[in-house]
């Protein structure tokens, strides 16, 4: 009998609630089905069967939330049975195969079955489009099979769009409930917003950027065929500011008072969803141009809408950014994504009146931002020298293009 078990999908979850499943005690199943949908702190995802077999016992009920390591489901493998009747007592085989880690052997005579490196969504993917993963080449060096592939491998099967299905619409009709339940994303967020308020004294900077001359240089792009969000802006001008600052891309290590000054530059994008806050992360973001971080954000922000995310793409951020002026913000205390040092957020940019260089009176698009800093870390003089820098770099885009030659 191999036994299912919740294991961990995410960034170092400990515990995960059973939303359904998708099969009955009895049911056959074969590889790479869907067993169980699960919701982390992060995310929904889906487990799959480890074999083919058939589905002896359902030990967790939907609706209740276990721990890391608890057993789900348990599946009878296909010939398994029989294998065990054919192999003598003295006689030892062995199969040099690989176990997912969601599954665990109650015997050790027991056949071990082989599985295609993939994520829970890459499967999904595959699934939906009748793949087998198996025929997929996997580009990545560890031999995972990621969507980019299942997409690729689509691409070339695919003769013309109405080889493409399309799910029919459904009305849906929503009822506004009595009360909400506080667990999953929602649940997360909150405890690791009160560790960070708790645990760190939060000072806030605020400041002002005038924008005019990014917004005449995007305009000229455009003009040209190149069309990139002003978020890539900012953030390349938020690294090289980090660089100069290196104090903002820091943990604290208090255990063995220390503070950690990373050398990696991994932006956390605050992503505004229907499950509450999610921070996907720009990795290396100082290794990348303008245009590759403006495709990146774009992707990665669609993917945390959708709850698409994977699990690596919330991981290791070192500096986070929250961009609520298209929401309308225009103005905020925001609290640090901790264990970072900081969080810049980025707030409404309206048109106002200004001096410019020649003292004429001009109209000008002018930026809020405010700044939360551990103040046990760094000192407002620091914070103010650091949102100086970046904002000369924004104001005078030709600073920027000079600090990327």
């Amino acid at each position: 009998m191999l036994e299912v078990k919740l294991h961990d999908i995410g960034e170092g979850m400990t515990e995960g609630e059973v939303i359904h499943y998708f099969v009955k005690v009895g049911d056959s199943v074969s590889i790479d089905q869907p067993l169980v949908e699960v919701q982390t702190d992060k995310m929904v995802a889906e487990l799959t069967s480890p074999c083919s077999g058939i589905v002896k016992q359902i030990v967790i009920e939907p609706g209740e939330t276990v721990q890391v390591g608890t057993s789900l489901i348990y599946i009878e493998a296909a010939g398994a049975v029989k294998s065990q009747q054919k192999s003598q007592p003295e006689s030892k085989q062995t199969v040099k195969k690989q176990v997912t880690p969601s599954v665990q052997a109650e015997k050790s005579s027991q056949p071990i079955f082989s599985r295609v490196l993939a994520a829970p969504y890459t499967r999904k993917i595959a699934r939906d489009n009748n793949i087998n993963l198996e025929d997929v080449h996997a580009t990545d060096p560890s031999g995972r099979v990621t969507e980019e592939d299942v997409y690729r491998f689509l691409k070339g099967q695919q003769t013309s769009e109405e080889s493409v299905q399309v799910a029919p619409q459904v009305a849906i009709t929503k009822e506004i409930p009595d009360e909400i339940p506080f667990k999953g994303i929602r649940k997360k967020i909150a405890e690791k917003m009160t560790k960070s308020l708790f645990t760190i004294p939060h000072v806030t900077h605020f400041d002002e950027v005038d924008m005019t001359n990014l917004f005449k240089l995007r305009e000229q792009l455009k003009a040209s065929g190149e069309s990139v969000g002003v978020s890539a802006f900012l953030i390349k001008a938020l690294v090289i500011s980090l660089k100069d600052f290196p104090i903002f891309n820091a943990e604290l290590d208090e255990e063995n008072s220390r503070i950690l000054l990373k050398r990696n530059y991994h932006i956390g994008l605050a992503t505004n969803t229907d499950s509450g806050l999610i921070v996907p992360v720009l990795h290396d973001a100082d290794k990348k141009s303008i245009k590759d971080i403006h495709k990146e954000v774009k992707g990665l922000t669609e993917r945390a809408i959708a709850g698409k995310l994977q699990p690596f793409e919330m991981q290791n951020s070192t500096f986070t950014v929250s961009n609520v002026g298209p929401l309308g913000s225009t103005g905020a205390t925001p609290i640090i994504n901790y264990p970072e040092t900081a969080l810049i957020a980025f707030h409404k940019t309206k048109k106002r009146p200004i001096v410019n260089d020649h003292d004429e009176i001009v109209i000008g698009h002018i930026m809020t931002l405010s700044m939360a800093f551990d103040h046990r870390v760094a000192d407002g003089a620091t914070a103010v020298a650091f949102t100086n820098r970046f904002a000369s770099l924004i104001e005078h885009p030709h600073k920027l293009m000079m600090e990327m030659i």
